[in-house]
């Protein structure tokens, strides 16, 4: 409802904030996924694709520049004797996005 339209417009803002420098319908894309995405069971994402891409025929984001939080991660992982896997490297993305959407 109302919660969800005020959580994306809120996302949208702070994206704007910070990536000003995109264009808008990239902005709010980014912002719907990021509010949305973790909300959904795995088989779920495919349909909420699906209706992303309708929305927004043509839209593709940019691949974020992640790569000083990889290596800091990495080295986390070596210090307590853990394996950064594309699997844990992904979780910690996607947790680290969701932090940044509630936070």
């Amino acid at each position: 409802g109302m919660r969800a339209v005020i959580a994306v417009l809120r996302a949208s803002g702070n994206l704007k904030r910070s990536e000003g420098h995109l264009p808008e319908d990239i902005l709010v894309l980014r912002a719907i996924i990021d509010v949305n995405a973790p909300k959904f069971l795995a088989p779920d994402v495919p349909l909420f694709n699906g209706i992303t891409s309708d929305l927004f025929p043509g839209v593709v984001l940019p691949v974020p520049d992640r790569k000083a939080m990889q290596a800091k991660s990495g080295e986390s992982c070596v210090e307590r004797n853990l394996q950064l896997t594309d699997y844990f490297w992904g979780k910690i993305v996607q947790i680290y996005d969701m932090m940044v959407v509630r936070h």
